[in-house]
């Protein structure tokens, strides 16, 4: 009995395995989350380097220098857009992966279910909208060029001046850090939240400025929320990576 008394002793204190129940099955959360950075990194190269929308061209210019601005790039914008429609889904990817480390608080699911809707409805003016306008207007060469003008603010506007889905989706999110008592994500990151919900209210007035810091191009309105949006993307991916690293392997599946 002395010999079998150690083999009891560290049997009895093994947590028992409900029955039927499996291990989280992980490497699927792995898969989605390697896509996050691959999407936004493609994101940024085809907003940037093909598509001519970041940093946006300027508010204040007239349909001859808009017609030229389209002539200039159509080749480039056709590309890129292309691309983007082809890999859009990874948007609905990067947001499932935070809705799913949101379902692990214990804050409840109301807050991830704010987010998801918040961003999946924020993608179609903020994303996709700029990019059917401009395809649209590179589709015919000889296009009235007060209409390229009406497609170009319309894609410029929604692009920069998609507030409220995100506003909302943003504080949804910091809600759920701030009371999470898992420590799914730190939170600090909370108020960096709160800080993307400052720069979406400060670029309220791109709807009315064509110059200076509030236009859609300028210092406040695009700059500050781009800089603030980069810190925290940067530091959501860093703690989606932890999150699932901290995950338990026989945390049972999320209902």
């Amino acid at each position: 009995m002395k010999l079998l008394q150690p083999l009891l002793e560290s049997t009895a204190h093994r947590p028992l395995r409900t029955a039927g129940a499996k291990p989280a099955g992980k490497r699927d959360v792995w898969l989605c989350f390697a896509i996050v950075p691959a999407f936004y990194t493609a994101f940024g190269l085809i907003f940037v380097l093909l598509a001519r929308v970041m940093p946006p061209p300027r508010p204040d210019t007239n349909p001859a220098q808009i017609t030229e601005f389209f002539d200039t790039h159509t080749v480039t914008i056709q590309i890129g857009f292309a691309i983007l429609l082809l890999i859009v889904g990874g948007a609905g990817i990067s947001n499932g992966i935070v809705v799913y480390h949101m379902k692990r608080m214990s804050a409840g699911s109301v807050g991830a279910y704010i987010y998801m809707g918040g961003m999946a409805v924020g993608a179609l003016p903020g994303c996709l909208l700029v990019a059917f306008c401009f395809l649209v207007a590179v589709y015919r060469p000889d296009r009235d060029p007060e209409i390229l003008a009406l497609l170009y603010d319309l894609g410029l506007l929604s692009y920069v001046g998609s507030l409220g889905c995100f506003t909302t989706a943003y504080i949804g999110f910091a809600l759920a850090i701030f009371y999470d008592r898992h420590n799914i994500f730190p939170k600090w990151l909370g108020y960096v939240t709160i800080w993307q919900v400052v720069t979406e209210i400060l670029a309220t007035p791109v709807f009315i400025s064509t110059a200076g810091p509030f236009a859609w191009n300028g210092s406040i309105s695009f700059w500050m929320g781009t800089v603030v949006f980069g810190f925290w993307l940067m530091c959501v991916i860093t703690f989606l990576r932890k999150a699932g690293q901290r995950q338990p392997a026989g945390e049972p599946p999320l209902p």
